[in-house]
C-alpha cells in the first residue's frame, strides 16, 4: 500500500538510474515540472519543441546544464518525433507540453509509426486526499467519454496492471454509481453488476471488483457500517471506476480543488505511459505525475 506521494518519490529516487522523460512541445509549465523532477531525482528530461524558445525558458529558470533538445517546427512534428524516440528506446515515457491532446494522441495511435497496443487507451489519476488513508485512483476521467461494459473491463484491467507494477498483489476496485443495487433503468448499475460478476467468474483477474457501489460506501467505512453494507472493498478501495468521463473528471477536480488533494495522472494502454495533465495543473502535479510514471514504468 502506498500512502503518500512522498513514498512514491523515495521509491523512485532509490532506482539505480533515472528514467528518461520526453517533454513534447516543451513550454514554461512543462519545463518547470521536468526540471523539478530532475532536481528531486525522478527523471532526466529530453525537450522537444522550438529550441530557441526552450533555451530561453531554461535560462529564465537558471538552468546551466547542457540539456538534450530536439528542435521541431510544429506540434505535429513534435508529436511524431517524441513517439519516434520512444519507439527507438531513447525515452521511457512522455510528458505533454503545449500541444493539443488530439495532436499528440494522433501520433500515438498511428497504425504504422505509433505506440498502439491491443489495449484500450485510458486515463488514470492518483489522488492523495487528507481524508483518505492511502493513494486512490480514479479512472477514467480523461479519455473514454461513455465506455460500455466491455470498455470498462479494459479500463479496470489497465488500472490493475499498473497497480501490480506498483507492488499491489490484489487491488480493490469500486465501480461507482448513485446507488448500490442493480437497476435496469440505470445502465451504470447494470454494467457494475456485470463487471463484479465477471470478476467472480475469473474473467477479470488479479483484483477484487465491487459494484454497483455509491461513493460514500466505497470511500467511508463509517458510511458502510451505518448502512450495514458488507464488502472487502467498502471503505478501502484502491481504484474508483467512474460511470463515465464526466463523473470521473468532476470527482478528480473535486478531490484536487475542494478537498485539498494532490493529484498525479497519466495515460495507459499505449507502449509507454503518457503524462497528460490539465492546462491548469501546477508544476507540482507535473512532477508528481512524472514520479508516478517512473515508478510504474517497470
Amino acid at each position: 500500500m502506498i500512502r503518500t506521494f512522498d513514498e512514491v518519490i523515495e521509491k523512485v529516487k532509490a532506482f539505480p538510474e533515472m528514467k528518461r522523460c520526453g517533454v513534447c512541445m516543451a513550454d514554461e509549465a512543462a519545463i518547470g515540472g521536468a526540471l523539478e523532477a530532475e532536481k528531486i531525482g525522478l527523471a532526466n528530461p529530453v525537450f522537444i519543441g522550438d529550441k530557441e524558445e526552450i533555451l530561453k525558458i531554461l535560462k529564465e529558470f537558471g538552468a546551466t546544464k547542457d540539456y538534450e533538445i530536439v528542435h521541431v517546427d510544429s506540434p505535429k512534428e513534435g508529436a511524431e518525433k517524441v513517439v519516434e524516440l520512444v519507439r527507438e528506446g531513447k525515452l521511457d515515457f512522455i510528458l505533454k507540453g503545449h500541444i493539443e491532446t488530439a495532436v499528440l494522441m494522433r501520433a500515438v495511435v498511428d497504425k504504422d509509426r505509433g505506440l498502439r497496443t491491443d489495449r484500450l487507451i485510458s486515463h488514470m489519476s492518483f489522488e492523495q486526499v487528507p481524508t483518505y488513508h492511502k493513494l486512490i485512483t480514479i479512472t477514467d476521467g480523461g479519455m473514454c467519454p461513455y465506455p460500455n461494459v466491455d470498455e470498462k473491463q479494459q479500463i479496470i484491467e489497465n488500472a490493475v496492471d499498473i497497480y501490480h507494477k506498483l507492488g499491489y498483489e490484489c487491488p480493490k476496485v469500486a465501480c461507482l454509481s448513485a446507488i448500490e443495487k442493480v437497476n435496469p433503468k440505470m445502465q451504470c448499475t447494470v454494467d457494475a453488476g456485470e463487471l463484479k460478476a465477471r470478476n467472480q467468474r475469473g474473467e477479470i483477474k488479479g483484483c477484487i471488483v465491487e459494484g454497483p457501489i455509491s461513493f460514500d460506501l466505497a470511500y467511508s467505512p463509517n458510511a458502510a457500517k451505518i448502512k450495514e453494507y458488507e464488502s472487502e472493498v467498502a471503505g478501502d478501495p484502491d481504484i474508483l471506476v467512474a460511470p463515465d468521463l464526466h463523473a470521473g473528471n468532476i470527482l478528480d477536480k473535486t478531490f484536487n480543488f475542494a478537498a485539498g488533494g494532490k493529484m498525479a495522472g497519466f495515460i495507459v494502454g499505449a507502449k509507454c505511459l503518457i503524462v497528460l495533465t490539465s492546462r491548469s495543473a501546477s508544476a507540482e502535479e507535473k512532477y508528481l505525475s512524472i514520479a508516478m510514471a517512473a515508478l510504474a514504468h517497470q
